[in-house]
C-alpha cells in the first residue's frame, strides 16, 4: 500500500484559515476549508494559490460554520473542486449565511476601492462573488452525527458533537483500518446553550486545535462579574458594548443577560438591543434547529421577546446617539468591521462606557489592539482615544482551554499514537505540546504550513 500523508493548508502556527489535507492512494480529502483573517500578511495568503492541484481532492469535510472554516468554500469551487462538502444540517445553514456575507463584503470592499482608487489592482476584485457562493452550495452534502458514511472502500467518516457553536463536530476519518480524527474547535465543558463536546473513545492519530493551549479560564463567577460591569456602566449612565461573533456568541450573551435580568441582578428595564442583521440570521437557524441546544424552542422564543433586534442600518445611528443607558451586541467579534465601529467610535472616548470582549482575538486585530491596552484604535481612516473601560471576558470564550483540551485526549479508552497540533499560535502550541507529552506521554508534532507528513 502506498502511504497516507497529512498537510496543513492553514490553521498550522496560526487561527486562521484551517485547511487540512489527507492524502490516500485512491482518495485525498480536505478537512475545512477557511478564509485567512488578521494581519495583512495572513490575510494576503487568501490570493495564493492553494500549495496543492484542487482539481485532485475529491471531498471536503467540514467540521463548522465559522469564517476560518468555511470561508474559502466559495474559491475552492471556483477553482475547480467538484466533490461533496460533507457538513452536519444547521452548519449546512449557517455556512449559507456566513458565506453570503463573507461574498458581499468582498464585493463592496472592492467596489469601495475601485471607486477611491486605494488599490494596487486595476480594477480590484473581489475574493469571490455572491453568485460563486450560492454556486458552491450545490455541493453541500449533509450527515447525521454518529452515522457512518462511506467515501470509498477503504475510507469511512463519522461526526460527533464538539460544542463550540450549533452543529460544530469532531470527525473520525476511518482510513485503510486507521483511525484519524480531526477534532475541529472543541467547545467547553459548561457551555450556557450548548451540550458538552462529545468525544471518540480511539484513535490512532489525532490533529488537534490549540487555540487556548496555554491558558485557563477565569473560574470566577461569570454571572458575577457581568453583574457588577454593567450595574457600574449602568449608575454611571454609560453603554455597555459587546463585539460579538454572529454565530454562537450573540445567541449565549442574549441567555445569560436573560438569566441576569430573571435572578434581579441587572435592571430588568435596561435596553439590550442586537444589532446585526447576520447575528438576527443566525437567531432564526438556532430557533429552527433547538433540539441541538440545551434550550428548547418555546424557551428560545421567550428570551428573544426581551431584546431589540435591528436589521436596519439607518437606525443604528438613532440607537448610537440615544442618551439612555443600554447593552449593545454587535458584529464583528474581533471588532474588524461591521456595526459595533459605529458604536465604538462614539463611546470608546468616554470612561463612562463599557466594552467587554468575550472571544479570540486574533493577532492584528482592533479586538487584540484592546486586550493588549492600545490607548487608540483606527476606525475609517480615523484614530480613536481609549477611556473607556475594556473587559475581558473570559468565561463566555467557545473554546476549551488547556485542562479541557487534556481532559477530551484523557476519554480515550486507547491514546492516540501521535499528536499533530494546528489552529493556535506558536506560544499556546508549544505549552500544549509539552503539556501533552510530559502529562500523557503521547508524542506530539506541530503542524507547520504546506509541510507534509507521512501518517503511514
Amino acid at each position: 500500500m502506498e502511504s497516507i500523508s497529512l498537510k496543513s493548508l492553514g490553521g498550522a502556527e496560526t487561527v486562521t484559515g484551517s485547511k487540512h489535507l489527507l492524502k490516500t492512494p485512491k482518495l485525498t480529502v480536505l478537512i475545512d476549508c477557511g478564509l485567512f483573517q488578521g494581519t495583512k500578511f495572513l490575510r494576503e495568503q487568501n490570493w495564493e494559490n492553494l500549495n496543492t492541484d484542487v482539481s485532485e481532492i475529491d471531498a471536503i469535510i467540514l467540521t463548522h460554520a465559522h469564517l476560518d472554516h468555511c470561508g474559502y468554500i466559495p474559491l475552492i469551487v471556483k477553482n475547480g473542486f467538484k466533490g461533496k462538502i460533507y457538513m452536519t444540517e444547521p452548519t449546512r445553514e449557517l455556512t449559507k449565511l456566513i458565506l453570503l456575507d463573507s461574498a458581499k463584503l468582498q464585493e463592496e470592499d472592492a467596489e469601495k476601492a475601485n471607486r477611491h482608487h486605494y488599490s494596487k489592482h486595476h480594477p480590484a476584485k473581489p475574493l469571490y462573488t455572491i453568485n460563486d457562493a450560492e454556486k458552491s452550495f450545490r455541493q453541500f452534502f449533509t450527515v447525521a452525527e454518529n452515522r457512518e458514511i462511506k467515501l470509498s472502500n477503504h475510507i469511512h467518516i463519522r461526526f460527533k458533537q464538539c460544542g463550540h457553536i450549533l452543529g460544530a463536530c469532531s470527525v473520525e476519518v476511518t482510513c485503510y483500518d486507521k483511525i484519524i480524527i480531526f477534532s475541529g474547535d472543541i467547545g467547553r465543558n459548561h457551555s450556557f446553550v450548548l451540550p458538552a463536546p462529545d468525544f471518540f473513545t480511539q484513535a490512532d492519530f489525532l490533529v488537534m486545535e490549540s487555540t487556548y493551549g496555554d491558558r485557563l479560564h477565569d473560574s470566577a463567577n461569570l454571572y458575577d462579574e457581568l453583574e457588577h460591569w454593567i450595574n457600574l456602566t449602568v449608575k454611571n449612565k454609560g453603554n455597555i458594548i459587546i463585539p460579538s461573533f454572529a454565530v454562537g456568541r450573540a445567541q449565549e450573551i442574549i441567555y445569560i443577560l436573560y438569566q441576569l435580568k430573571e435572578q434581579n441582578r441587572i435592571p430588568k428595564n435596561l435596553p439590550i438591543i442586537l444589532d446585526s442583521p447576520m447575528a438576527a440570521a443566525a437567531t432564526d437557524i438556532v430557533l429552527e434547529y433547538a433540539d441541538y441546544t440545551n434550550i428548547d424552542q418555546q424557551k428560545w422564543i421567550e428570551i428573544l421577546d426581551t431584546i431589540t433586534i435591528n436589521r436596519d442600518y439607518e437606525q443604528t445611528e438613532v440607537i448610537v446617539h440615544d442618551k439612555q443607558s443600554k447593552i449593545i451586541i454587535a458584529g464583528s467579534g474581533m471588532i474588524t468591521g461591521g456595526r459595533v465601529l459605529e458604536y465604538l467610535k462614539h463611546d470608546i472616548g468616554n470612561s463612562k462606557n463599557t466594552v467587554f470582549i468575550v472571544g479570540f482575538q486574533a493577532e492584528g486585530t482592533r479586538g487584540r489592539a484592546l486586550l493588549n491596552k492600545s490607548y487608540e484604535l483606527k476606525m475609517h481612516g480615523k484614530y480613536y482615544r481609549v477611556k473607556a473601560n475594556i473587559v475581558e471576558i473570559t468565561g463566555l470564550s467557545a473554546h476549551a482551554d488547556q485542562s479541557e483540551l487534556i481532559d477530551w485526549i484523557k476519554k480515550y479508552q486507547n491514546p492516540p499514537k501521535q499528536i499533530m497540533l494546528v489552529h493556535g499560535e506558536p506560544s499556546p502550541l508549544e505549552a500544549l505540546r509539552v503539556k501533552i507529552q510530559s502529562e500523557l506521554q503521547i508524542p506530539v508534532k506541530i503542524m507547520r504550513k504546506d509541510e507534509e507528513i507521512t501518517l503511514f
